[in-house]
């Protein structure tokens, strides 16, 4: 069976994306044109598209439509921005990313990921991405970025997350404790960071930044 993946992206905006409020026309274009089919196990060509989170491996899974879409709307990239992602997963974001931004670092935990992510992006000409294998609590930098996007939800934003934004720079991120997970807009503005509420959701969380358990007798 064949599937129009065309067609299936222009319903992918129209009938998910759109209806949940990411109107930026760059976000939209990036979003129309971008192959989502080509992120996906050849076992789930048939719901690239679909409103569904879609299992990558390692227990991980590569972020619905909609909140890929809501992401990159809150961070909005320009062509002078350079951005950190954590979590590269299946690399659909990171390829997104760098059609916005002027660069994009990618940093996940998982080889396999980083080989294959780096494999589509090569393949579809996108030459403005690095993707590094590590831990990103281990991880270690003296670059400050623009903007970060956060692809796993935390249960207290890690602060040395946020000593990697520049001045004035600007986190996407999940945090709370599931169900009731909110997806904020962290704002590098001075000592105090400003946090600015956009939605509610649930996602697993990033590798390390789950809660701590607690025993009770």
């Amino acid at each position: 069976m064949t599937h129009d993946h065309a067609h299936a992206r222009e319903l992918m905006v129209e009938q998910q994306v759109r209806p949940w409020d990411v109107l930026d026309p760059r976000v939209l274009d990036v979003l129309a044109k971008m192959p989502r089919e080509r992120f996906v196990a050849a076992a789930y060509q048939g719901m690239a598209y679909a409103d569904v989170a879609l299992p990558l491996g390692h227990g991980e899974h590569m972020l619905k439509p909609v909140l890929a879409g809501r992401a990159l709307q809150a961070l909005l990239p320009t062509d002078t921005d350079e951005v950190l992602e954590i979590g590269t997963g299946s690399g659909y974001v990171t390829a997104c990313i760098a059609r916005l931004a002027r660069e994009v670092v990618s940093v996940d935990r998982h080889g396999e990921f980083v080989d294959a992510a780096r494999a589509r992006l090569v393949s579809l000409g996108i030459a403005n991405a690095r993707i590094e294998a590590a831990d990103i609590f281990e991880w270690r930098t003296d670059r400050r970025f623009d903007a970060i996007c956060v692809n796993g939800a935390v249960d207290a934003i890690p602060p040395q997350f946020l000593a990697m934004l520049k001045p004035g720079g600007r986190m996407y991120v999940v945090r709370g404790r599931s169900p009731a997970m909110e997806a904020v807009l962290v704002h590098a503005d001075g000592a105090t960071p400003r946090i600015e509420s956009l939605f509610e959701t649930d996602i697993p969380y990033l590798a390390g930044a789950a809660p701590v358990p607690t025993f009770h007798l």
